[in-house]
């Protein structure tokens, strides 16, 4: 049975990994040397899509490596990813400089709107990419890492953990939300101009943030996979399964723990640092409680303690809220709310379960 279910996993991983080679090679090839009016033309308004999804399935990877084998079910991972976000914004708004509405050669807009007089300390160093890459890693990792300190060392589990991640995302949207905290307030950052001396308008360059996705993606798959299917990956999993047992034998639990937690932190900010250059923007509405819910809904349709069903799940989510958005916007909410109800009853697997299953009764 476990060979089985090794098995399972090593094929899921190579089929998902050919998937995104696939998508890697053929989607740039469309988009920038197929003839616009060709059928197999990619529009880069797709190949943008395709690459905010690749983001959310980042996300939703990181969120299946602490839920799906630690057990610890986060309702406030679009807080890291935010915080990432706002990270490639920050620079992003440092590359503007007298290009903005007001002309100031240091000052983002937002801040000569409302009268401030100098950067803020905690901008100095955005104007610099590689400051910015490790602001992107460390502000949500940091965050991970004291949060969860406190809340394993606490033994905190179960529904309370995720009530105060939930939490915790909520207070970041509110301060978040004040113009004096220097994050832009209610519009956030937006108006990108380049990423690296490269138009941000320029399909080179949204073909090449694809790309960045993919590998981001397929990296982040890979970085997960080798920690799920190392000692501490076993470790993780006993805790999952029997935390008091692991105590037990002499398992410092709450540092596995805070390692799994502080890594997956780290992965949801890269992805979200992705995100916007691709969007164009990041606000406080990325810390909504809702999107972390709703990231929740992807990891259980994909499948938990899979990787890439999480990853599937976050696609299929996100492409009927696509279409459904543009379609009919009001029926959206109830839409989600039937998913989690469906999978949960009905797909306590997931999609990847229903193959797993087929794959099974065929040898």
């Amino acid at each position: 049975m476990l060979g089985k279910y090794l098995l399972d996993h090593e094929t899921g991983g190579r089929i998902f990994l050919a998937v995104l080679f696939g998508m890697a090679v053929v989607v740039p090839i469309a988009n920038l040397w197929v003839p616009a009016d060709s059928i197999f033309h990619i529009p880069t308004y797709t190949v943008t899509l395709l690459g905010k999804y690749l983001c959310y399935a980042l996300l939703a990877v990181a969120l299946d490596l602490v839920w799906g084998y630690c057990g610890i079910l986060s309702l406030g991972h679009g807080a890291f990813f935010a915080l990432g976000g706002y990270a490639m914004g920050m620079y992003l708004m440092r590359q503007i400089g007298e290009r903005g509405v007001y002309g100031h050669p240091e000052l983002p807009d937002f801040m000569v709107f409302l009268n401030w007089d100098s950067l803020p300390w905690y901008w100095y160093g955005f104007d610099q990419f590689w400051f910015a890459m490790l602001m992107v890693m460390f502000a949500p990792g940091i965050l991970a890492f004291v949060f969860g300190w406190l809340a394993f060392r606490s033994r905190v589990s179960g529904v309370y953990l995720s009530i105060m991640t939930q939490a915790l995302t909520y207070a970041l949207m509110l301060a978040f939300f004040r113009n004096e905290l220097g994050f832009g307030g209610n519009n956030g950052l937006t108006d990108f101009k380049d990423i690296l001396g490269a138009s941000l308008q320029s399909d080179t360059t949204r073909v090449w943030l694809f790309i960045s996705s993919v590998i981001a993606l397929a990296l982040g798959y890979l970085v997960c996979r080798y920690i799920v299917n190392s000692r501490l990956g076993s470790v993780v999993t006993a805790v999952r399964d029997g935390e008091a047992r692991a105590r037990f034998i002499g398992y410092r639990v709450e540092r596995y723990q805070v390692w799994i937690f502080t890594m997956s932190a780290v992965l949801a900010g890269i992805a979200g640092a992705l995100y916007v250059p691709q969007v164009g923007i990041i606000n406080p509405g990325e810390f909504q409680p809702l999107y972390s819910i709703e990231l929740v809904v992807w990891v259980a349709l994909g499948g938990r303690a899979t990787l890439y069903g999480a990853a599937l799940g976050a696609g299929i989510v996100n492409y009927v809220k696509t279409v459904l958005t543009g379609a009919l916007p009001e029926v959206w909410l109830f839409v989600l709310g039937a998913l989690f109800v469906l999978v949960t009853i009905f797909l306590p697997r997931g999609v990847v379960g229903i193959w797993r299953r087929r794959s099974n009764h065929g040898r």
